[in-house]
């Protein structure tokens, strides 16, 4: 009769790295100190932090003082290697629950029934950047979340893009080679507008649709609340049949989706590098957690891999929402901020091959590659292979491997067998069976020569990034046309300029024409795709107003102000989860009779890229520091208002007070409160530009 189990401890448990009991200490927790007093990393208490041991007062310090050594050395070795690729990031904790309608495609637990809640951990990023960056630089942003289902852990790891540049990951570290700095001088610093980046992309068509997402609106995310998130590959879900469908994932913000203008993300970028982190952080803060629904496009698994017309296993194609609609299957609510940076933002691994039962992947050369880089890549930045131990990328299931020792081990493994099978330790682990819930691939033919090549169908590298400009707005165009100019005007080589408005020249002529024109160049003659079905969901304009959760409003006032009306406005916009900052001439408060304000911001302190919309107090006398904030936030088409007599000092800044997004009201009443919030509702008034009674800046500006 095989000896009983002995009880493994590869799964996180309360004891102290030695494996002894930790619950005689008061409030004890693995994750965070103990006790009041300072101690060296041994636990020993110490007198005295601010002083070395000298011989002495003014003798040399003595090697035998071992909490200097300790505190240095320490120290010395606080950093780790950064992410190759996004570095710079912010997370959030949260919860996903179901909505119980992907039963049918998936047995995945956590999609399952519907109320079901799983845990999460979301880290949005930039990709290029290190990690002192800037958050909104022109750039694709990651939006990967790990979903701690009782099954195992899931991660989606995506972006705000629902395509890549590249269609095999053989080519992964080229393109980031190419969009990296310099390496002679190691600039420019997050930023594609240079020559090595352009170069690659003129070279390697593939990359055309990715560009143009890059260059539209959606590389300058107003926040991460307002950014779609894409699973950019296709997965396949099978049923507790074991019938299949290959699908992609969508995440849809509950905000919208909405962008800042390139001089808006420019200032943003000096004047508060952290805007978006700050932006997550302030809301979940104040009451306004991000929410996003997941969403499935669902196509059948016939054994093509495509479907009409379109190869699914290319990243660089979508499959248009009007073709293939997509169904929401859960909501993603992003609710607490870490306790501490580096140990959960920074050192969380995601990685595309941490998948549950009920989610296999598909043959997607890319995604393939992505299977073995996210978990090598771990090895070196969190020094070994026990990553998983860390409290952030712990599975909150039972965990019992036969992975062994290694650097950074922090379990306590009994037992005398790590294998299978044994007779040792009761023939346990043990392989669990499907209906056990075993993770087991459905059955499939692989079948086919050994060769380096793609298939023709990945060939067409122009049509969907013709789709996709055509698709969008008017303005959407534009700001499309400034990014090309404002960062081929940054290339010096000529030849990659020439090489780039080809490719221009073989999605649309006109914006070939407008880009070449800015660069001075003649636009050359290409093959543009005529018959492209447009896609009116690529497009972030709307023409209703849509939810103004999380938006943050500045309203400028003074002691002379209608504190009275600022207080009345101020906790109507708290009732509609709206955050109000006031706005004053100094900081401190606002005092009027028994009336006071508190100042969030003082004229020295505030720019225009905080708020989604300014309003100006009645009684609010005209200040010259007033006129950039107010004409920064006309020219970036945000809402402006004013009540009273307020409208003068809008009249002050040579902004007309009556015109697309621009409120005016006698009091601040119910129905100046509702004009503002529907103003607020669309984002941005880009009639005004329509009108010609305000100028998006251009790229160049």
């Amino acid at each position: 009769m095989p000896t009983p189990r002995k009880r493994d401890q590869s799964a996180p448990a309360p004891v102290g790295p030695s494996g002894t009991d930790t619950n005689h200490l008061v409030g004890s927790e693995p994750r965070a100190q103990t006790g009041t007093f300072l101690t060296t990393a041994q636990g020993v208490r110490l007198p005295d932090t601010d002083h070395s041991l000298k011989a002495g007062s003014r003798g040399p310090t003595l090697l035998e003082d071992f909490h200097l050594r300790e505190k240095i050395t320490h120290f010395d070795h606080e950093r780790i290697p950064e992410r190759v690729v996004h570095a710079r990031g912010a997370a959030a904790h949260g919860v996903f629950e179901s909505y119980g309608t992907a039963a049918s495609v998936t047995k995945a637990g956590f999609l399952g029934k519907r109320g079901t809640k799983t845990p999460v951990f979301t880290r949005f990023s930039t990709v290029l950047g290190s990690r002192g960056s800037a958050d909104t630089v022109r750039d694709t942003r990651g939006f990967a979340v790990k979903f701690y289902t009782e099954e195992g852990t899931f991660d989606l790891v995506g972006n705000n893009m629902p395509v890549f540049f590249i269609q095999d990951g053989i080519k992964f570290p080229d393109i980031i080679h190419a969009g990296k700095p310099h390496p002679d001088r190691e600039i420019p610093q997050a930023q594609s507008a240079h020559d090595t980046f352009w170069d690659f992309v003129s070279l390697h068509t593939e990359a055309t649709h990715h560009t143009f997402w890059n260059m539209s609106d959606r590389g300058i995310p107003r926040s991460y609340r307002t950014m779609e998130g894409f699973g950019v590959h296709t997965f396949r879900l099978v049923n507790v049949k074991g019938e299949t469908a290959l699908v992609k994932f969508h995440w849809k913000p509950v905000a919208g989706v909405h962008s800042m203008v390139w001089e808006e993300a420019q200032i943003a970028a000096g004047c508060d590098p952290d805007f978006h982190r700050r932006d997550m952080a302030d809301g979940i803060e104040a009451g306004a957690p991000l929410e996003y629904e997941l969403g499935l496009q669902i196509m059948p698994d016939d054994g093509t891999d495509t479907y009409e017309g379109i190869d699914l296993l290319d990243p660089t194609k979508i499959v248009p929402e009007e073709l293939v609609p997509v169904q929401l299957v859960g909501k993603l609510t992003l609710d607490r901020n870490p306790t501490n940076y580096f140990a959960e933002t920074e050192q969380v691994a995601f990685h595309t091959g941490n998948l549950v039962p009920g989610i296999e992947v598909t043959n997607d050369p890319l995604m393939q590659a992505r299977l073995f880089s996210y978990l090598d890549t771990q090895l070196t930045r969190l020094g070994g292979p026990n990553f998983t131990q860390l409290p952030i990328n712990r599975p909150h299931c039972p965990v019992n491997d036969m992975l062994r020792d290694g650097m950074h081990q922090s379990a306590v493994h009994t037992g005398l067998a790590p294998y299978h099978p044994n007779s040792i330790d009761g023939d346990e682990p043990h392989p669990a069976t499907e209906r056990e819930g075993g993770y087991v691939q459905v059955p499939r033919v692989i079948e086919g020569r050994v060769q380096r090549a793609q298939p023709a169908s990945f060939d067409d590298h122009f049509s969907q990034a013709a789709m996709f400009y055509r698709s969008l707005s008017p303005i959407e165009q534009a700001h499309i046309a400034e990014a090309f100019s404002f960062e081929l005007g940054k290339v010096y080589e000529q030849g990659i300029k020439e090489r780039q408005l080809q490719v221009l020249a073989n999605v649309d002529a006109d914006l070939c024409e407008q880009v070449a024109a800015a660069l001075g160049l003649p636009a050359p003659e290409g093959n543009p795709p005529t018959d492209v079905t447009l896609s009116p969901a690529l497009s972030q304009v709307v023409a209703e107003p849509g939810p103004v959760k999380g938006r943050q409003i500045g309203i400028i006032a003074d002691a002379g102000s209608d504190l009275a009306g600022v207080a009345k406005l101020a906790k109507a916009a708290e009732g509609m989860g709206i955050i109000p900052l006031v706005i004053a001439p100094v900081g401190g408060v606002l005092k009027a009779g028994r009336r006071s304000v508190i100042v969030n911001r003082a004229y020295a302190t505030a720019r225009s890229i905080e708020f989604d919309c300014v309003i100006i107090a009645s009684g609010t006398a005209p200040d010259p520091r007033q006129v950039v904030l107010l004409q920064e936030a006309f020219r970036h088409c945000k809402a402006l208002a004013a009540w009273g007599d307020g409208g003068a000092v809008l009249k002050g800044a040579k902004i007309p007070v009556k015109g697309p997004g621009l409120v005016i009201g006698e009091d601040v009443d119910k129905s100046f409160t509702a004009e503002l919030t529907t103003a607020l509702g669309l984002h941005r008034a880009w009639d005004r530009v329509k009108t010609g009674a305000g100028v998006v800046p251009t790229s160049a500006g």
